[in-house]
């Protein structure tokens, strides 16, 4: 299939003077892990409602397999909210099996999928708890459960990993990556930028509702790129006229390449001089510090022109 899962294309959203989001365009592909990155209030939940339908956007388009957003659709549209959706006096294996019904499953599929999920995450023995009687983590993995126990083609997350221990981490990463590899369709919305980094080939970041950047991660990667190696030698790098400047770096020098130098000129350099290499790669920029580096760079674009307005 060629179609997109969801497309949207030139999406913008106001309330009131607020503009929530503005002039995003992109394309979530079936069966991927797609990465959507903003700072609190960026516009990401709004991205996500028009996404399932929730709100409209002012103009622009929203598609789902290549048409408009129907009932039928979000039938197959599985959702954790960041927010707590859960009704904290009812039971687990109850409210499971309510959820399910509420997407249009009989009550024995409900059953046997409220089931299936409560043992895939380790559960099962709280199946006849009231949801107030369980830790924020799990409550955070019965929400999970309950945005998959229908079985949905698209899965929207948004800060799944909240409230939940490292342990609980990998097995929630685990099961992202067992349900892209089924064939769903995952968004995943969070702030944790080394899962996404192992999670999301494709991302999409915006801050104040404007689309920052959007692709291939390796890309944005080179992109972003602050241009350097790691490496671990016996070289005096003052000597390199290829570097602009160098710091220890666990266990490897980290050299920052003059503009216009290439790593492999400062390969080249090193073995020239008769340097004993027993590392050499390419620096690999930190997601984390892109995002830090880029919403620091648009505040200050944002100051700019307010000052000069």
């Amino acid at each position: 299939m060629n179609t997109e899962a969801i497309s949207l294309t030139n999406v913008h959203k106001s309330f009131d003077t607020l503009v929530a989001v503005d002039d995003v365009t992109l394309a979530i592909r079936p069966g991927e892990t797609f990465g959507l990155l903003g700072p609190n209030g960026a516009g990401k939940t709004t991205l996500i409602r028009m996404m399932m339908d929730i709100i409209r956007p002012d103009r622009g388009q929203v598609q789902v397999f290549g048409h408009q957003v129907t009932a039928a659709d979000k039938e197959h549209m599985g959702y954790l909210p960041e927010e707590r959706g859960l009704y904290t006096r009812q039971k687990v294996f109850s409210l499971l099996e309510y959820f399910a019904k509420l997407k249009g499953l009989d009550q024995s599929k409900a059953q046997r999928n409220t089931l299936h999920w409560l043992e895939r995450l380790e559960m099962i023995e709280v199946k006849d708890k009231k949801i107030s009687e369980l830790s924020k983590g799990n409550q955070q993995k019965i929400q999970l459960i309950a945005a998959l126990v229908a079985d949905p083609e698209i899965v929207i997350l948004d800060e799944p990993f909240s409230g939940l221990d490292p342990v609980n981490r990998r097995v929630v990463s685990t099961l992202i990556r067992e349900l892209a590899a089924s064939g769903k369709t995952i968004i995943l919305s969070t702030h944790q930028m080394e899962l996404v980094e192992t999670l999301c080939p494709r991302v999409l970041m915006i801050n104040r509702g404007q689309q920052v950047f959007y692709g291939d991660l390796n890309t944005i990667r080179r992109q972003y790129s602050d241009h350097a190696v790691l490496v671990q030698a016996n070289a005096d790098y003052s000597r390199c006229a290829l570097a602009a400047r160098y710091a220890p770096e666990n266990g490897a020098m980290k050299v920052y390449l003059r503009d216009g130098a290439h790593s492999g000129a400062f390969l080249a350099w090193l073995l020239e001089t008769g340097a004993e290499v027993s590392s050499f790669e390419q620096a690999i920029t930190p997601l984390e510090d892109i995002f830090i580096r880029v919403v620091a760079g648009s505040e200050r674009h944002l100051l700019t022109e307010e000052v000069r307005s």
